[in-house]
């Protein structure tokens, strides 16, 4: 029997989930408030869903932007009321206390809870190597198999909830990594040493890291287009210290890197991959022009 998935929520990475879950052969259905979004899956081998109809599929999969929206659309929507039986797989960045009280919610309605987020990109989810940080009970990772396994790796990382404290504790730290990596390159640029070359010699050694060798070919292209955009970078950040401070934990190096991608806002840079950071050292740099 053919497995049947949803998708809700076709932005940059959820619509490059239901992509890859359709051409590996899994009968795909897609929903977003985009029309747009649906038509272009819907192109690629989907189907286009109500996300109100009671046939959604084996599993539903949510990739939505922040907390209100995973509430607005699994809450607050009576989704749960019409899985009964089937599994809920949550991919979003967001606080562990929502996701948690969405799987209390889910237990009254027999819906099976995955927390998923994922590390990687709209590229590896394409090929199918994202890393799922998954917190559930081991039965529910098996059940889920033949999707997740299409997806990528599974690291599991504990209960319900675990998975979302993992992905956030993972772009604090990828996140403070590209706004280092930019600082960085942009003080050797702007000492006058050539951007291919310097990337180049970097790239090879010591200071390199997976976002440097990443995202600055992005830079050396003038392409900005956002993977993961600034906007989404100063969210992961400020949903982070949240949870530090309701944890009572101090973490004043993140708070600065908050501030950097919150300057990138207020200079218009949130629509543009998390790597336009870098323009705000070269302003600096150009006596802020």
């Amino acid at each position: 029997m053919q497995t049947s998935v949803t998708v809700i929520g076709l932005g940059v990475m959820g619509g490059s989930v239901a992509r890859r879950l359709a051409e590996s052969g899994i009968d795909t259905g897609v929903y977003d408030i985009s029309a747009d979004a649906v038509a272009r899956l819907a192109a690629d081998g989907a189907r286009a869903v109500d996300p109100s109809s009671d046939d959604l599929g084996d599993f539903v999969l949510t990739s939505l932007p922040d907390d209100q929206a995973v509430t607005a659309a699994v809450l607050d929507s009576g989704l749960l009321g019409r899985l009964s039986g089937k599994v809920l797989i949550e991919l979003s960045t967001i606080l562990p206390a929502t996701m948690s009280l969405v799987a209390e919610e889910a237990r009254s309605h027999d819906v099976t809870v995955i927390d998923a987020p994922v590390s990687g990109g709209p590229a590896e989810a394409l090929k199918g190597s994202l890393v799922l940080l998954a917190g559930a009970p081991e039965t529910a990772l098996r059940r889920a198999s033949a999707v997740l396994d299409v997806l990528g790796t599974v690291e599991h990382v504990g209960e319900v909830g675990q998975g979302k404290a993992v992905k956030l504790v993972n772009n604090v730290m990828s996140i403070g990594n590209v706004v280092v990596a930019a600082e960085a390159f942009a003080l050797g640029t702007t000492r006058g040493l050539d951007a291919e070359r310097l990337y180049d010699v970097l790239s090879r050694s010591g200071g390199r890291s997976h976002h440097f060798t990443k995202r600055i070919p992005y830079v050396l292209a003038d392409d900005y287009s956002p993977r993961f955009s600034l906007d989404l970078g100063e969210k992961d950040l400020r949903l982070a210290l949240r949870l530090a401070h309701d944890e009572g934990y101090v973490m004043p190096t993140a708070s600065i890197v908050h501030q950097v991608f919150e300057m990138g806002r207020a200079q218009g840079l949130g629509g543009q991959d998390a790597i336009a950071v870098l323009k705000i050292f070269e302003r600096w740099a150009n006596g802020g022009r």
